[in-house]
């Protein structure tokens, strides 16, 4: 049996293939699917102002020691970010406010692009990681967990006794 004759040729002409013509739509296509994706994405707020859910994005880092999470929270400070730890899950939330001031009301918005809104980033800890010793820090608008790793388990070796 001839190796040709499994694979599928797309027409009864003995095996050989047309090529597709190229997309020459695709980019086009993308660019569309993209807008698409960031009208829906959220609702309007202040008046050219997005509001939409954020995701912070994150670096995670690993140690002999201990895992180290950093976050881009560009525009936030401490008091508007939330960290706790609940069965082995860290979670990370806070809200960008929208900035409102009393003259707001008079400008003209050409171009709002800045995104407000709640954001929230779950993530799955290792079983056993003790939250009391987990730290936080911010600076410059990176957020940056220290998550000390548990002890590892020491193998115990148990004796097997004579049954009384």
């Amino acid at each position: 049996m001839n190796l040709r004759s499994l694979i599928p040729s797309g027409n009864g002409n003995g095996g050989t293939r047309v090529q597709a013509p190229a997309n020459l739509f695709g980019s086009l296509q993308r660019e569309i699917d993209r807008l698409f994706e960031d009208f829906t994405r959220g609702s309007v707020g202040a008046p050219g102002q997005a509001q939409v859910n954020l995701v912070p994005s994150i670096d995670v880092t690993e140690t002999n020691k201990e895992i180290v999470i950093a976050a881009e929270m560009p525009g936030l400070e401490r008091k508007d970010i939330d960290i706790s730890v609940e069965d082995d899950i860290l979670t990370i939330r806070g809200e960008k406010k929208v900035e409102t001031r009393q003259d707001d009301k008079s400008k003209n918005y050409h171009v709002a692009e800045r995104s407000y809104g709640v954001f929230f980033r779950a993530i799955q800890l290792p079983a056993g990681v003790d939250p009391s010793r987990i730290q936080a820090t911010m600076s410059n608008g990176v957020l940056k967990i220290n998550i000390p790793k548990p002890a590892k388990a020491e193998p115990k070796k148990i004796e097997v006794k004579e049954a009384a």
